[in-house]
């Protein structure tokens, strides 16, 4: 596995390739995959038991679902740099007939992506349904998905949440990006979310928190609880709390650079606070 340095250096490149390809394009959603980019990183290159090359049925390997689709930048620059198909590719982001849409997408083909999202409050039903068939299949892995804090709006989830519990779906690990902020504003004044952890606890969940979602560490050690946490009766929820923009000083604690690319001036000044470490695409 690598080492700690390596990971950090990584997200920071990462941070590098979101900020261009929303640049490039003058669209996407920087806030929300600058916000998430430890955990993508921790989950590809530290966490993920996955096998060489790629197949849609995934057997024998841990399998990711990323529910809240508009951070396909972040889930795009970690899907290159972990070698599922060319970094040079991210070149072609949201142009028209790429791979790379604004929100995955199944049918063009792209390595590592298995659902197309982005109508939220689906990808709970998915990865249940992945984690049931895993274990039809007597095989061992374990599911990962993604969840927007605002995407919990959608009632879908409360359903899927609910059936989870009730059918003990336990390899399964959904984690909530709790960073408070949603396209119109403050999920907070948009949709009250409430005590997120006791609901998901009332539904018969088992709940742990990752309180900081941009220290790399504690977002290895906080998946590595949660693995050894499957396999007990139980799914398996981690509420991780993030700040929208991490790492851009500009675009951190605020829902304004939820869907807006920088300009040439604001690119420079994002790229200078993520020196580059592995080399642009």
């Amino acid at each position: 596995m690598p080492q700690l340095k390596e990971l950090q250096d990584l997200a920071t490149q990462v941070r590098r390739d979101i900020v261009r390809m929303v640049h490039k394009v003058n669209s996407g959603h920087p806030g929300g995959s600058l916000g998430c980019t430890e955990f993508f990183v921790a989950l590809y290159n530290e966490i993920m038991e996955l096998k060489e090359g790629f197949d849609m049925n995934g057997i024998g390997e841990d399998l990711f679902f990323l529910s809240n689709g508009h951070i396909s930048p972040v889930y795009y620059s970690v899907l290159a740099r972990r070698g599922y198909f060319p970094l040079e590719e991210l070149n072609t982001f949201r142009l028209i007939d790429s791979r790379l849409q604004g929100h995955p997408t199944t049918h063009e083909g792209l390595p590592g992506v298995r659902i197309a999202s982005g109508s939220l409050g689906q990808g709970m039903s998915v990865a249940i349904g992945a984690a049931l068939a895993k274990k039809l299949n007597n095989d061992p892995h374990i599911i990962y998905s993604l969840h927007g804090d605002g995407e919990l709006q959608e009632g879908q989830n409360w359903e899927a949440i609910m059936f989870a519990a009730g059918k003990k779906v336990d390899n399964l690990i959904a984690t909530v990006d709790r960073n408070g902020q949603q396209i119109d504003g403050a999920t907070e004044d948009v949709m009250p979310l409430g005590d997120v952890r006791t609901k998901f606890e009332a539904f018969g969940w088992d709940v742990m928190e990752i309180e900081n979602g941009n220290d790399l560490e504690a977002v290895i050690a906080g998946l590595k609880e949660a693995k050894s946490r499957t396999g007990k009766g139980k799914p398996v929820c981690i509420i991780m709390t993030t700040v929208m923009g991490h790492g851009v000083d500009f675009m951190m604690h605020t829902h304004a650079w939820h869907g807006k690319a920088p300009n040439d001036e604001q690119l420079e000044v994002a790229l200078a606070q993520n020196p580059e470490t592995l080399g642009d695409y």
